[in-house]
């Protein structure tokens, strides 16, 4: 890392990974953004000058008399109509700082990347105030504030929350929402002036959070337009925000949303906010490639390929019983699975949801031996075992809770109102980290356990430390934090999942600490097509779960055919999640296929660039995933519902290299002829066609007419030695 100290009036250029960011921190006020968004190429000094200089918007009637630029920490003091960056106070004063650069510092990475540190202070308020900014090597931005009391007086903070600008040619935002079995659901609407806010308020990040918010330019989409999008790294209460002034100038912020009165700093002390992280694109694609592989290039991202899992839940639920949990070993062994994971159920008391969470001690009265017969013969089959945990939570029926009732959270002098059965274990309590901390590392080490299913199952209402009833959301989410980190500290091979009623805790802070997340509680396939799609907005496949469940979902109701399930969960941390003891024998060597797919095809999968075509009709779905190298790529054609024309048309497979030529096959098992409607088409009954990438992205081939929710998967493949 190469260091370079830039001054106290410096105007910076930094570029990396196809992104330019223009920091200007001249003046002696907080930096502004002069520019984020395609690179820009060599400029010269005076070229950056210039380019800060035209960039500066004109005085107009009825405003401040100088020219209020827009900071990287939003400023009331300096004009700043919107919502301000820092929001707090020291008794009903400094609750408006002004501050000075002291200090501006820049490093840049051999490899690319760089990272701008610049450091303020307000005399008066008695505040100091740090800013980072860094772009990686991918062209992703990540940003954070610290602020400083320098005070001898307690200095509340608010809220802390940096933005960046967007220009004038965002005319669009995208965020999403969801709830319980269908989360991260796509709405779009104009970017009007005023504040467009999403808040979290539910202690963790949220089965209805917008994990990302774009502002992009009239009708973007996946493969055109220009976006911008922005992420809040934090598993707790959040704010994510995009605010337009009658000036027309726009923004994008976020930062975490603080309780009153979780945050009081006493003199020295500081308050960092959480990460957040920005991406630029020309279509949604090129935002999450960033993000993708920025994500992969992180030292602790998942290195070996990631095991195909049988998880026990839609198998059995509660009835554990080691000769069912056997034969289910035996057939999860026999169709290629390699992790196999033993959920809710195993532990004191836990018959129902009702009781037992707390009583983290395998039940004597089921497993009498404990775990070690199941986890021998798991690996006697040569598959890792893990095991389902659920350790912030407490039933009221537990034996914890009733020796430890202070160790609940709560508002004051009562209990939250009860979601399903349980209550949230405080873990600012010493006692009650030691504990969990305590029992988790004995699990793991008596049975050498190679992952946890770490699951959440309710908000954090009323989220109090007892007995006065503080807010301690804030401080329980970094509690969580360390629990993780202790605890694989202490057993580094350890792999964990992020699970919260399904997809209620996906962010990249537990991900600084998590090996994948769980994307929903609803294994069917038609709900996961759209579920996976958007989650993949920020992660790559190899972080997302996605299971094949039963042909008949008991969280929606529908049937599906096997190869559908199965070619839904192809695209993720492929999975298994129904009682393979019930299957045909047909169905059983089916699935053995797809298990095999998966394994041939996960190296692509989990490395390769995400795409997504986009469909006149939007019953028709194409997606896929091409090699960095672009040689190979795999897509799937996925009819949603029933087509509005038959046959659909001709679908664009984008993302190859426009000049080499490319072999397009079906993909077996993933080329079932029972889901086409009538006869294939001509080039599918010859069995393949070979074209340039260029013509495959702009004319592309003719799509099978298929029944309404099934897919069809084509591979393909460069022909060596030949060009366009």
């Amino acid at each position: 890392m190469k260091v370079e100290t830039a001054g106290r009036d410096a105007l910076l250029h930094l570029s990396a990974g196809g992104v330019s960011i223009v920091v200007d921190v001249r003046g002696g006020g907080l930096p502004r953004i002069v520019h984020w968004g395609a690179d820009l190429g060599a400029l010269t000094a005076g070229e950056l000058g210039e380019l800060a200089t035209a960039s500066l918007p004109p005085l107009v009637s009825s405003v401040p008399d100088g020219v209020v630029a827009l900071g990287l920490l939003p400023e009331h003091s300096r004009g700043w109509p919107g919502t301000p960056g820092l929001s707090g106070h020291r008794g009903g004063r400094a609750w408006s700082p002004l501050f000075t650069v002291t200090d501006v510092r820049l490093d840049s990475a051999e490899l690319g990347g760089h990272r701008l540190s610049v450091r303020g202070l307000d005399a008066a308020a008695a505040l100091g105030i740090t800013l980072e900014v860094e772009l990686t090597a991918e062209g992703v931005v990540r940003l954070r504030g610290t602020v400083r009391n320098d005070g001898d007086q307690p200095f509340v903070v608010d809220q802390l929350a940096l933005g960046l600008p967007v220009p004038s040619e965002a005319t669009e935002l995208l965020d999403l929402t969801g709830r319980h079995l269908r989360e991260r659901q796509p709405q779009r609407q104009h970017f009007h002036v005023g504040t467009r806010l999403r808040e979290g308020r539910r202690g963790r990040t949220g089965l209805d959070a917008s994990l990302v918010m774009v502002a992009g330019a009239a009708g973007f989409g996946f493969r055109a337009g220009e976006v911008w999008g922005m992420h809040v790294a934090w598993s707790g209460n959040h704010r994510l925000y995009a605010e337009r002034m009658p000036s027309d100038q726009r923004l994008l912020a976020g930062g975490e949303l603080l309780l009153p009165g979780e945050v009081i700093l006493g003199p020295g002390q500081t308050y960092a906010a959480p990460w957040l992280y920005a991406s630029y694109g020309v279509g949604l694609d090129e935002m999450s490639a960033r993000l993708h592989r920025m994500l992969r290039a992180r030292p602790n991202h998942p290195r070996t390929p990631r095991p195909v899992i049988l998880n026990t839940w839609e198998a059995v639920y509660f009835d554990h019983d080691l000769g069912k949990l056997t034969a289910l070993a035996d057939a999860a062994a026999e169709v290629g699975v390699e992790r196999f994971v033993l959920d809710d159920g195993w532990f004191r008391h836990r018959r129902d949801d009702t009781a037992g969470l707390g009583d983290w001690y395998v039940d004597e009265s089921v497993w009498p031996d404990g775990l070690h017969d199941l986890v021998g013969l798991v690996r006697a089959r040569g598959m890792q075992f893990g095991l389902w945990v659920e350790p912030e939570m407490v039933n009221p029926r537990s034996d914890l809770a009733r020796a430890h009732p202070e160790w609940i959270m709560a508002g004051g002098d009562r209990l939250p109102p009860p979601w399903r059965s349980q209550q949230v274990l405080d873990l600012t309590h010493p006692g009650a980290f030691d504990y969990l901390l305590g029992r988790l590392d004995a699990l793991v080490t008596e049975y050498a356990i190679d992952y946890l299913k770490w699951d959440h199952n309710r908000d954090l209402i009323d989220g109090g430390h007892q007995p006065g009833g503080e807010p301690v959301v804030h401080a329980h989410t970094l509690a969580v934090y360390r629990l993780i980190d202790e605890l694989r500290a202490r057993h580094p091979g350890l792999e964990i999942e992020s699970c919260s009623s399904g997809g209620g805790r996906v962010d990249l802070g537990i991900l600084e600490r998590t090996d994948r997340v769980w994307g929903s509680d609803c294994n069917d396939a038609l709900e996961r097509q759209s579920i996976n799609r958007w989650t993949q907005l920020l992660l790559p496949p190899e972080l997302l779960g996605s299971h094949v469940g039963p042909a008949h979902s008991h969280t929606t109701g529908r049937r599906h055919e096997l190869d559908f399930r199965a070619g839904t969960a192809l695209f993720g941390h492929f999975g298994l999640e129904l009682d393979l003891t019930g299957l045909s024998v047909a169905d059983r060597s089916r699935l053995a296929e797809w298990v095999a797919l998966h394994k041939r095809l996960r190296a692509l999968l989990h490395s390769g660039t995400v795409v997504r075509a986009e469909h006149p009709d939007p019953a028709l779905l194409i997606h896929g995933v091409v090699a960095l190298d672009r040689t190979e790529a795999v897509f799937a054609l996925v009819a949603m519902g029933t087509g509005v024309t038959a046959p659909p048309g001709r679908i664009r497979l984008p993302g190859l290299d426009p000049v080499r030529r490319y072999r397009v096959r079906p993909l077996p098992p993933g080329d079932v002829q029972r889901g086409i409607n009538h006869e294939p088409a001509p080039w599918l009954r010859d069995g393949e066609v070979t074209l340039t990438g260029a013509a495959l992205a702009t004319v592309g081939v003719q799509a099978p007419d298929l029944y309404p929710e099934n897919l069809f998967l084509l591979h393909v493949a460069e022909r060596p030695g030949e060009a366009g």
